[in-house]
């Protein structure tokens, strides 16, 4: 499973990292990125609350 965070959709909000930091963290842009883009098994629950709790969608999880 990988993650991905669309920059240029992305507002910052900061919800996903505070859902699953193993994933995902704030870059020094304000934005987020996923900096462990292959999600382990243990954690891929996480990643997807993650991806559908973004408000604007800037997350995927496949």
């Amino acid at each position: 499973m990988k993650a991905q965070v669309d920059k240029d959709t992305c507002i910052g909000c900061g919800l996903c990292p505070s859902i699953c930091p193993e994933v995902f963290e704030m870059d020094d842009d304000g934005k987020a990125v996923a900096y462990n883009e292959d999600v382990l098994e243990g954690l891929s629950d996480s990643a997807k609350e993650a991806e559908e709790s973004c408000p604007v969608a800037a997350i995927i999880v496949e």
